[in-house]
């Protein structure tokens, strides 16, 4: 028997990898719109948030470049007493360890955050701090620690 050529060979179809290329191309469109409409909020709590853990992380390293860094020029002082200061704490309370920042309310360029907090010679013992911070230069800085 001769194969008939007329006939067409059983090919597989472009119809299944089509339907799977126009789902992915949705679900990508469909992320990058809930992203675009979620709108700078969330990144900016985390910017203040960041503000607050390198702060401390300047800090608990003595290292006053970057505290400069992540605190209001209103703040900054010198780096003899900042070191003075940071060496006193430590030596009466222990390294300062940032649990959490929490309640950020942010209005133009000052906000106000809840930054927790604990000592490493008391851990148990978890302190909330309301800290102003500003915006300068473009980056979030903690300004100082709110009265009370």
């Amino acid at each position: 028997m001769t194969p008939d050529p007329d006939a067409s060979p059983d090919r597989p179809t472009m119809t299944p990898f089509l339907a799977a290329l126009a789902i992915i191309v949705l679900v990508v469109i469909a992320i990058g719109l809930i992203n675009f409409f979620q709108g700078d909020d969330q990144s900016e709590d985390k910017a203040v948030a960041t503000a607050a853990v390198g702060q401390n992380d300047a800090l608990q390293r003595q290292n006053f470049a970057d505290f400069r860094a992540y605190t209001c020029r209103a703040e900054h002082g010198t780096e003899s007493d900042f070191l003075a200061r940071q060496r006193e704490s430590v030596a009466e309370k222990g390294e300062r360890y940032v649990d959490g920042v929490s309640n950020v309310v942010i209005e133009g360029d000052r906000a106000t955050a809840t930054v927790t907090y604990h000592f490493g010679k008391t851990p148990d013992t978890k302190t909330g701090v309301e800290t102003m911070f500003v915006r300068e230069d473009g980056a979030w800085k903690v300004c100082s620690t709110a009265a009370g």
